[in-house]
């Protein structure tokens, strides 16, 4: 993100689908029919629902452990949500469909110029959306502690001026974990949602360099530490000083 963005977009395709009707009745159905389903199947418990705010540009930051992280999520969520989701699960046959119904942003990893979906998230704020990011970028096997926090989502929240929610999620990988090959049947899942994190003095006309921006990715990820219950210990001294 910086001071040429505006000028990408003008030259990178940018295809915003996920105001459509198909999106929104599928996400209608979902929260009718699946939503009770998946509560009562696998979510236990659920605090801090009140913390999303009901309407306007907002961002959702999780610990990452499992597939049922953003399945349950959409569950339980009062607003649609739209996840910065890998390409492999565009490829697959299985998660396509899903995709496509609920209007995810496609993340192709392995490229490295990285405006459009960059633009494409902006633009998804700029109207109004809610997006969802894993800043640990992928399922977490390590149970003892998050991954390190890439800054994506500090510099979505800066650059377009919003704030961030912090989601903490408990027990999913005893659900399933990225080695299990089907879920188990076990209400334990547990979400706790933060109050937004604010970024006003950090508005897209700051220049910030590159310790600025992970110091801004800690103070999400205490944050979904202390949510969590699992340890962020990726942090460095002028991180931990800045963040209390």
């Amino acid at each position: 993100m910086n001071k040429n963005t505006n000028n990408d977009k003008k030259n990178i395709h940018i295809e915003c689908k996920s105001d459509t009707i198909p999106v929104k009745f599928s996400y209608f159905l979902i929260r009718k029919i699946f939503g009770p389903v998946v509560r009562l199947i696998w979510v236990k418990k659920i605090t801090g629902l009140h913390n999303i705010p009901k309407d306007g540009p907002v961002l959702v930051a999780f610990n990452h452990q499992s597939y049922f992280d953003f399945i349950c999520f959409i569950a339980i969520s009062p607003r649609n949500i739209h996840y910065l989701s890998a390409e492999k699960f565009f490829t697959n046959k299985f998660w396509l469909p899903l995709m496509r119904i609920t209007g995810q942003i496609e993340v192709k990893r392995t490229s490295k110029d990285k405006r459009e979906v960059h633009n494409l998230v902006n633009e998804h704020l700029r109207r109004g959306f809610m997006i969802g990011i894993f800043p640990e970028g992928t399922r977490n096997p390590d149970e003892t502690q998050m991954l390190k926090a890439f800054t994506g989502v500090a510099k979505y929240a800066s650059y377009n001026n919003i704030s961030v929610v912090p989601v903490g999620i408990k027990h999913a990988e005893k659900i399933m974990n990225r080695f299990d090959k089907k879920p188990k049947f076990e209400k334990i899942i547990e979400f706790h949602i933060g109050e937004p994190i604010h970024f006003h003095p950090y508005n897209q006309k700051a220049k910030l360099n590159k310790k600025a921006i992970r110091t801004l990715t800690t103070k999400i990820m205490l944050k979904i530490e202390k949510l969590s219950g699992k340890p962020y210990p990726h942090r460095e001294k002028w991180e931990t000083i800045m963040v209390q």
